[in-house]
Formats: C-alpha cells, structure tokens, sequence
C-alpha cells in the first residue's frame, strides 16, 4: 500500500493511502477491496453519463478527504492488476486528470464514450469533461 508524498498539480507533500494492492484479485474483487479502503469505483463520465474505463480490466476510482482543514481529492486507476494514484488540492485539477483519462479510453475505442467525440481533450465538448449526472 505505500503512501503517497505530494499532490499531482500543487507538489505540497502529503501523507495519504494509494490504492492498496491488486494482488490476488480480479477487477470486481479489486473494487470490494478499494472500496473498503475508502475509494470509490467511476462508473460513469461525461454530463450524459459515458462508460468511464472497461469493468472489470480498466477501472477508475476517486477519493475525496480532509487534510487539516483543506480537500485532497484522489483519482486512481487499475488497468488489469496495475495501479496508478494521483492527489490533487484542487478538483479542478483532478476533474481535468479524470476527463483526460476518460477521453484516451473513448478515443481508442477501449470505452463506450460520446459518438461526436472532438478529435483533441482540448477541443473535447464542455458536457464530456465533468461527473455524470446519472
């Protein structure tokens, strides 16, 4: 499990849990598992509610806790038992990582994602880059 030491966007050290270890589980068993841990599975992306990743090989999780009085908001990702984890002090920050994510995995086919998907993140719709509303 390891902790990690500084947030993605504002590089201020930090001590807070990375998803804990995929050993011996696969994807569903990894989300009883994180969630326990306090993470959250994405489901969905994208104002209309897009496939975020590809259950039960690419998942997508999100933590938000307190530090002191401040927000740490958490996204990590498990792509068939490897594990990434990344903290941001702004959700800004961490909404643009998740939406960036999210938009390689519909590009490249590997998401069900929007059908008038922009050929770029930066030209992407508005509605694409927030939480789903479903």
């Amino acid at each position: 499990m390891g902790t990690i030491i500084k947030t993605t966007d504002t590089e201020e050290t930090i001590s807070e849990k990375n998803l804990p270890s995929a050993e011996w589980c696969d994807g569903y068993d990894y989300m009883e598992r994180a969630s326990a841990q306090g993470w959250t599975p994405l489901a969905l992306w994208g104002k209309e509610g897009y496939d975020f990743g590809a259950w039960p090989y690419v998942i997508g999780f999100v933590r938000v806790v307190r530090d002191g009085a401040r927000r740490l908001y958490g996204f990590g990702l498990y792509v068939e038992g490897d594990l990434t984890t990344d903290y941001y002090r702004s959700w800004d920050a961490c909404n643009e990582a998740i939406s960036r994510q999210a938009f390689w995995y519909w590009n490249a086919g590997q998401s069900d994602g929007p059908q008038d998907l922009a050929p770029t993140f930066e030209t992407m719709q508005a509605d694409y880059k927030v939480p789903s509303t479903y």
